[in-house]
């Protein structure tokens, strides 16, 4: 019988992002973002993983100790720019044992930050929150697909479109919008036409079927429908579409499952996020039914937070001068940066256990949280 740490021999660090990506794709990060493999063979063979919010040289060495040749970390290690790696600072010196050490180094960052179910759902999970949607919306992610095809391949197509991905609109599903017409065209002398004659103008009774879909999944669908369609040329337009996507963004918003006091809630945080001290604005006394979070720094939508009816507002980072954002409309919370992503390890852990049930995977035992409290 095979040991748990034999299940590595079928597994590579490529299998691994997979995993991740389909959970939470690259193509959600925000601009300035580096999530993806910062260091590492993708085709390398994994002896172990070990899972961080943040790289430290402490979390290389115990990566080291432990023969985790993988580090999955929410914060990507390569930030800015690299002009030479030399040692002199702690990033540098930790890509220098990474790759010395042949350590694989995946970050997953703000597209675990946006997807459905990333750090703010977490945050949610923790606090038992229900009926949740995302604080802030997607823009600029959806896309729309038209495609002519022949009447009788109509179904065909469509149910392969929505396999794929295409379609879905909110909690519904299998959404499509359809047109009867006539298509025409003429086929060359080097076609291998589905109906009609070389040289002959045809007209063929088409359906014109349109979908929505999210960006990242472009290419799937496409050849999805290219394979399911008859057509030896296929006829399809893509478009951008401005609509906001409801199933990704940053922060989440969602109910108490019974009305709670202000300092009820405080305490509620102190004893989830293991937190002694929090900062918070003026308690205005009111009974909280709603609360908005956002994983990180989240000062920025502190007046989306406002406009989605929450009494609360749970983040990090916030500034000084935000606190008087506030206007009496809304309690915020500051429980810091490390400890709103602090759970992000499971959401990690629970993707590659799905993916390979029993492989050596392990949280860090080092606080890598920069901020102390006295």
């Amino acid at each position: 019988m095979k040991s748990k740490t034999n299940y590595s021999h079928n597994m590579n660090v490529k299998e691994i992002i997979t995993a991740l990506e389909e959970f939470a794709p690259p193509q959600l990060q925000e601009d300035y973002d580096n999530t993806g493999l910062n260091i590492g063979n993708p085709n390398a063979e994994i002896t172990g993983i070990l899972l961080c919010i943040d790289i430290t040289e402490d979390v290389v060495d115990e990566a080291i100790d432990n023969k985790c040749n993988m580090i999955v970390s929410h914060h990507p290690l390569i930030f800015g720019k690299l002009k030479k790696i030399t040692g002199s600072d702690y990033v540098e010196r930790c890509i220098i044992k990474a790759i010395k050490n042949d350590i694989s180094i995946y970050c997953g960052h703000t597209s675990f930050d946006s997807v459905e179910k990333g750090v703010s759902y977490k945050i949610c999970e923790k606090l038992r929150l229900q009926n949740l949607n995302i604080l802030s919306p997607k823009k600029n992610f959806l896309k729309k697909i038209s495609v002519f095809i022949p009447e009788k391949h109509a179904e065909k197509v469509r149910l392969s479109m929505f396999e794929a991905g295409a379609g879905s609109i909110g909690n519904y599903n299998h959404c499509s919008f359809n047109v009867s017409g006539n298509g025409s065209f003429k086929a060359g002398e080097n076609t291998t036409a589905y109906v009609g004659k070389k040289g002959v103008v045809h007209y063929e009774p088409e359906i014109k079927t349109e979908m929505v879909f999210p960006a990242h999944l472009e290419s799937r669908i496409i050849s999805a429908m290219l394979s399911a369609h008859p057509y030896e040329e296929v006829a399809y337009d893509i478009f951008s579409i401005d609509n906001n996507w409801g199933k990704a963004g940053l922060g989440m918003t969602g109910e108490t499952i019974k009305p709670l006091e202000e300092k009820e809630l405080l305490e509620i945080l102190k004893e989830k996020f293991n937190i002694k001290n929090i900062r918070h604005s003026k308690l205005l006394g009111t009974k909280i039914n709603k609360i908005a979070v956002c994983g990180g720094s989240g000062a920025a939508f502190i007046n989306t937070a406002i406009n989605s009816g929450a009494q609360v507002f749970i983040s990090g980072d916030i500034k000084y001068h935000d606190y008087f954002l506030t206007e009496n409309k809304i309690l915020i919370i500051d429980i810091g940066h490390f400890e709103s992503e602090q759970f992000t390890k499971e959401i990690f852990y629970d993707i590659i256990m799905k993916k390979k049930p029993n492989f050596a995977v392990r949280f860090s035992k080092i606080n890598t949280n920069p901020i102390k409290n006295y």
